[in-house]
Formats: structure tokens, C-alpha cells, sequence
């Protein structure tokens, strides 16, 4: 079974075991949990979308492992025209579900991983990237989401994992055995883990050689014995309880996050692809780190599109869409839009073959990507909560809206133009207040500032890639200037 439905999907996480604790309590199962649901059906949207016809391009890919047709987000780039794809696929997805589908942290975890094991093993005779392959035949094979486990808790970031109070607080081997290791720390901030049938697992910084217990990467089943998850608060979660289609603004879909405890987990070795290579980890960091930025590139943009599209409605639904600001602010999003897009089409286009034979986006470019998500998601959402007005957080609840003594006084005084119901103005009002300020911020407004690393770790890395120094010369050639150090054959 190389593709599965929504349906199975759902019926496999159903089966699985997880220990979840959410408001002081274990979620006995999170596929019927009202808070936990929407964020498996955004999921289960990445295998609903791969049955239709019309998506097959985009949703799959052959695989270069089996030669089966599978689910894009399992598979190995193995073309500019790939990273590209799953650009346009992530767009579409955001299109469709105006959340978080959080399918993608394991795809750009799967590509890092693959190439760095492969480099690993070429310096240090290991056999770490065998077993990825094999690894990633059996993902394919039975579609699994995968959660990418990269950031840890840091404690404090002014030192090195090992030199931590509390060692735990970066994920570290504690125990070396014949038949694998035992680990021991937390992944915070996990994007989608109880919808994961598997958690891959990475370290979070580069590392020096004192710290060789740090330096892990691995994979493990989400319900492997000491693996246990508690559910990050959203913005409006609660809604989710009331049972109000209109109050929540997205009642389908949705995302979630967690903070992931590893208490003591055992992993065989099969299941290990870096153990102690310290001078690898920072591969592996920067490369999932630009897969991931240039993620943001496509997903966002499809959020974007339902926002730009509700900021429109509303206006509509207002009276003002012929108004010049209105107009003017419309624009404005769309080119905002459109330009995070273009970084992440530029990135892709730009990309290269790897020595294990993958394809790696332009990091530069995968950088700048992220950058600008990191800034127009937020004008974006300004502008969207400006055209829409203040009734987009002092509406009334649906309840009220539906009561017999009260309801009437809404539908008198909430009117907008002719032919447009109350109903319909609160409910696009609600989508707009659910993707800037409610539980799909997570996926789109916060999430723009600290998903794929902070603002500060894209400039680190647009620094390191900006080739300054390579500048300077094109700049001197124009200017016919030849110095002592460029007749040494050196640059300044």
C-alpha cells in the first residue's frame, strides 16, 4: 500500500497508543477529541488530495527507492522540478484547509537526513545512510507522517548543550548499548507529532566535540514507550468545545503543537542515522533548516490566499469593495503574497544535486524565503483586519445570534449590504479573526516569526551565504581597482 486514503489514515493514528496530555489530563484518543480533530483532518487533507486526479502531479511522486507512486511528502527530491512541486503542492494544501498541515517538517527531515547520512558515512565508514533507505522504504511503503524533531529546549542559550545545569535540556544518549542507544531530553514546539505514526528525530545546532552525546539523529514510532506529548494552548481553543460552526471560523481544519518528552526511549540501531559525528550536525541542521524555509514559501502563501480572499468577501459583504483604500490594500496583499511565493519558487528553481544524489534548494535563497515570511504575513494580517473592522473581535457568539429573545437584535444591527444574511458576515469575520489572531495563527501569523528557526537565524545564514567578499571584487573589476592584496592573491 504505497498511497492511503484520508479514511485509513485516520483509522491508523486510531489504532495507535500515544500517551497525550492536554489541560492537566491524558487524551484517551485524539482523533475524537474536538480540540485535537481539526488538526488530523488537515492532515488527513495531504492523503484526501492524493486521490484526485486533478492533484496527482502535485500530491505524488515516483519514488527513486521502489519505483511505486507515492505520497510527495515521503519522497526524495530528485529534480529542481521536485522542489518545485512541492511548492505548488503546499500552496494548494494551504488553499485548501487555511491551517497548518504539518506534513511537511518530516519531508524536510526525510531530504536532510538522506543527504547528510550519505556524506557521514563517506568520512566515517558508517552505516547510517543504508538504514535511512530502508527507513524511508518503509515510510513509503505504508504512507506515513512522519513529525521532524529538531528544536530542543536550549535552557540557557548562552551554553553549549554539555555544559547545560540540566544536561537534559538538549536530547543526548545516556546509555550506549550493543543492540542501540537510550535517549533522554524533549523537541519542543512540535508541529503535528500526535497526527505522526513516526518522529525523526535531529539535532538542533551544530556541535563541538565535547559534545558527542548530543550529536543523535534517530527515528522512533510516537507511541514508543517513554515518548509522551503535552499539547501547547492556542488562541480560542476552547471554541473548539462549544460546538459553534461559526464562532470557531475554520471548523474542519486546524493545527496543533507540543512539547515532546523522550523519558528514557530505546532506539535500535537500525533506527539510527548520526551518533556522535559531531562535526555532522550542523548538515544537518542548516540543510533541514533551508528545505524548511523554503516550506514557508508555498504554505503561508496558500493561507494568504484564503485571507486575501476573506479580506475581500468582507469588504464585499461591507459595501466597501469600491472604495480606493479598499482596492489599494487588496493589491497590497496580493503582491506581498505573490512575492513570498517567488522566493520560494526561485529557491527550488535554483536548486542542486547533492554527493547521495538528492536535490538541496539554494540556501541563500531559502534564507531571503524565510525572511520575508518572517515580515508579510504580518502586514498581510494587518491589512486584512483593517478592511474587515472592528466587528471582527466584539461580534456576538453564534448562541446569542440563534437566540430567540436576543438573535433578532443581531440580525437588525449587524445588517451589511442587501442580500448578504448576518450569518454569513459573522462567519467570514470568524475566518478572518481564526488565521490572524485565533488557533490558526499558530499556522500563520506566529508561526511566520519562529517556524523554521527565528529572524535572526535566517540573517546568520544569509550572512554566511552572501558572498561578500565576492562582491567586493565585482565591484573593484568595474572600478579598475587593483590593490596590493588582490596581487597576492589575496581579499580584503
Amino acid at each position: 500500500m504505497a498511497l492511503m486514503t484520508g479514511e485509513q489514515y485516520i483509522e491508523s493514528i486510531r489504532k495507535m497508543k500515544m500517551q497525550i496530555y492536554m489541560f492537566g489530563e491524558k487524551v484517551e484518543s485524539s482523533v475524537d477529541n474536538p480540540i485535537l480533530r481539526p488538526s488530523l483532518n488537515s492532515v488527513k487533507a495531504t492523503y484526501d488530495l492524493a486521490q484526485i486526479p486533478e492533484y496527482e502531479e502535485l500530491m505524488t511522486a515516483t519514488s527513486s527507492i521502489t519505483g511505486e507512486k507515492i505520497n510527495r511528502f515521503t519522497h526524495i527530491h530528485q529534480s529542481a522540478d521536485d522542489l518545485i512541486k512541492k511548492v505548488k503542492m503546499q500552496r494548494l494544501l494551504g488553499q485548501k484547509t487555511a491551517s497548518c498541515f504539518q506534513r511537511c517538517v518530516g519531508m524536510d527531515a526525510f531530504n536532510a537526513v538522506y543527504s547528510t547520512a550519505y556524506e557521514t558515512d563517506k568520512a566515517h565508514g558508517t552505516k547510517y545512510f543504508e538504514s535511512f533507505v530502508e527507513y524511508l522504504k518503509y515510510v513509503q511503503q505504508n504512507d506515513l507522517t512522519v513529525d521532524g524533531a529538531m528544536t530542543d529546549p536550549k535552557g540557557d542559550r548562552s551554553l553549549s548543550p554539555g555544559k547545560q545545569a540540566d544536561p537534559d535540556l538538549y536530547l543526548r544518549v545516556v546509555e550506549r548499548r550493543a543492540d542501540g542507544v537510550v535517549v533522554r531530553g524533549a523537541k519542543a514546539h512540535q508541529t503535528g507529532i500526535c497526527n505522526s505514526h513516526e518522529v525523526l528525530v535531529m539535532p538542533t545546532i551544530a556541535m563541538s566535540s565535547e559534545d558527542k552525546d548530543y550529536a543523535i539523529s534517530f527515528s522512533v514510532p510516537v507511541d514508543a514507550e517513554g515518548v509522551l506529548m503535552i499539547i501547547g494552548r492556542q488562541s480560542c481553543d476552547t471554541r473548539k468545545l462549544e460546538g459553534s460552526g461559526i464562532d470557531v471560523g475554520n471548523s474542519e481544519f486546524g493545527g496543533m503543537e507540543a512539547l515532546v518528552i523522550f523519558d528514557d526511549v530505546f532506539v535500535p540501531n537500525d533506527r539510527i542515522f548520526l551518533n556522535g559525528e559531531t562535526e555532522f550536525a550542523g548538515m544537518m541542521v542548516e540543510r533541514f533548516a533551508g528545505y524548511h524555509r523554503q516550506s514557508y514559501g508555498g504554505c503561508k502563501v496558500g493561507v494568504g490566499d484564503v485571507l486575501i480572499g476573506a479580506a475581500a468577501l468582507i469588504a464585499d459583504y461591507n459595501g466597501a469593495q469600491k472604495a480606493s483604500h479598499i482596492k489599494d490594500k487588496l493589491i497590497e496583499m496580493t503582491h506581498l503574497n505573490e512575492t513570498l511565493f517567488s522566493c520560494g519558487i526561485a529557491c527550488s528553481a535554483q536548486g542542486c544535486k547533492t554527493e547521495s544524489g538528492n536535490y538541496i534548494i539554494d540556501l541563500l535563497l531559502a534564507n531571503v524565503c524565510k525572511q520575508n515570511v518572517t515580515r508579510f504575513p504580518y502586514e498581510i494580517a494587518r491589512l486584512a483586519e483593517d478592511i474587515a473592522g472592528g466587528l471582527m473581535v466584539t461580534a456576538p457568539s453564534e448562541k446569542d445570534l440563534r437566540d430567540p429573545k436576543i438573535g433578532s437584535y443581531i440580525e437588525k444591527y449587524l445588517q451589511g449590504v442587501k442580500g448578504v444574511s448576518v450569518e454569513n458576515r459573522l462567519k467570514i469575520l470568524r475566518l478572518i479573526e481564526n488565521i490572524t489572531l485565533g488557533t490558526a495563527a499558530v499556522g500563520y501569523r506566529t508561526e511566520s516569526m519562529h517556524g523554521a528557526g527565528s529572524p535572526q537565524a535566517q540573517r546568520i545564514m544569509i550572512s554566511r551565504q552572501g558572498n561578500i567578499n565576492g562582491k567586493k571584487q565585482l565591484a573593484k573589476a568595474i572600478a579598475k581597482i587593483e590593490d596590493q592584496d588582490d596581487k597576492e592573491g589575496k581579499s580584503l
